[in-house]
């Protein structure tokens, strides 16, 4: 038995993180130095860690620049770390944007980029095409968040709309060589889909950009989806891309055996479900709890079970105002409620880039005295949940979960202790 199941799971999440460390990650797919210029230019949540971790392990001269969300980054000696707005762009990511272009101008076959991706860079790169805005982009990014939608629909979208995502990046740098090092985000690990895959180019065209629109009612400015519908995405079997290299160098599937080790090593029967659940948070939270209580009338006396998951769950504002939250802390206070009165359950639902959401916390506890301890604060649980206030509701509980951002990102991190 746990006694202590919350450290448990915190001692749970934070091997899931260190799994996912970009100095490790990074040092096992270094390529060769090129005879000319090495060019590393970067995006995404772990954009800082990850140019850190490589200046210390490459030992010659480079010139590098990427783009972090803005909060506290990592030091770094010779990068440029820029910073932009995340989940919705602003002003510096536009600038940010050129900056990256600018990196690759005037490269010879000579040359290498390392692109260093990690999620968030689909906000952090704002470039929208030739004659919209940032704030048709804004516009865009709004209506995509809103959407329920998955993330490889909306990536899917935000690359046909965009002068640097959809592999356009490494098409900029022809004829240099580019090697990509991802930090996968996404459920199935598609790098293509990683930040939009500003240097991977994917096989999918308007059309299904067209249908990802309607299928999840994603409300746009006519002007955009005409643009949408004319536009000519780079193919991977482009000549332009003719000996790039591209590496997913830490993902939730690693994450999530990472912390099963650790589980066994604690004498808790560990099952991994799946890393890469997607659908409505609130929903995805329903399921957890039935299959938390379903294997919890299993597990012998004496014995712990924890169950393992990660994904990426979407949550669908849809009209009217909303509260604070994201979508972790959703599924978690879903979860809650269908398991009051449990006694021999715990979990934690966390994003593993330490933030979900618009406040400071990755994500939440919950057990089955939670529903109530949010009443005796004078709350409602379902009415929190049905205002997407999540977060209002677990800080009244006292079971916000706040670890500080981690440097990396392979998204959601579930677990529920059974004992």
């Amino acid at each position: 038995m746990i006694a202590d199941p919350r450290a448990f799971l915190e001692d749970l999440f934070f091997a899931a993180v260190r799994a996912a460390d970009p100095y490790e990650a990074i040092r096992a797919h270094l390529p060769q130095r090129p005879k000319g210029r090495t060019v590393v230019i970067g995006a995404g949540k772990a954009a800082s860690q990850m140019a850190e971790a490589f200046e210390r392990l490459w030992p010659h001269p480079f010139e590098g620049v990427v783009v972090a969300r803005h909060g506290p980054v990592a030091a770094c000696q010779t990068f440029k770390i820029l910073q932009s707005a995340h989940p919705v762009p602003d002003e510096a990511g536009l600038s940010a944007s050129e900056a990256l272009i600018d990196a690759v101008q005037g490269l010879t076959k000579d040359d290498l980029v390392i692109a260093l991706i990690s999620g968030g860079g689909s906000a952090l790169l704002p470039a929208p095409p030739e004659g919209f805005s940032l704030a048709d982009e804004i516009a865009l990014n709004e209506a995509l968040l809103a959407s329920g939608a998955p993330i490889s629909a909306m990536n899917l979208v935000r690359k046909h709309f965009s002068r640097i995502k959809g592999g356009r990046l490494a098409a900029l740098a022809h004829p240099a060589r580019v090697v990509s090092l991802i930090v996968s985000d996404v459920p199935g690990d598609n790098p293509a889909f990683v930040a939009s895959g500003p240097t991977v180019p994917d096989e999918g065209d308007a059309s299904e950009a067209l249908r990802a629109i309607r299928d999840y009612k994603i409300t746009l400015p006519q002007e955009i989806v005409d643009f949408i519908h004319r536009q000519v995405t780079p193919k991977p079997s482009d000549a332009t891309f003719a000996g790039h290299e591209v590496h997913v160098i830490a993902s939730a599937r690693v994450s999530l055996e990472a912390a099963a080790k650790l589980a066994v090593e604690r004498d808790v029967e560990p099952l991994i479900l799946s890393d890469c659940i997607e659908g409505e948070a609130k929903d995805i939270g329903r399921m957890h709890a039935a299959l938390a209580r379903e294997f919890a009338s299993r597990v012998s006396a004496g014995k712990s079970m924890v169950l393992l998951s990660g994904g990426e769950t979407t949550v669908t504002i849809g009209g009217g105002t909303y509260g604070k939250g994201g979508r972790n802390s959703e599924l978690l206070l879903s979860a809650a409620l269908d398991l009051q009165g449990s006694e021999d359950i715990t979990a934690l639902a966390a994003d593993t880039d330490g933030i979900d959401g618009s406040e400071d916390n990755a994500g939440a506890f919950c057990d089955g005295q939670t529903v109530a301890r949010i009443r005796a604060a004078g709350g409602d649980a379902r009415s929190f949940l049905s205002g997407h206030d999540a977060w209002s509701a677990f800080f009244l509980a006292g079971d916000l979960f706040a670890p500080g951002p981690t440097g990396t990102n392979v998204n959601d991190f579930r677990a529920f202790l059974l004992q």
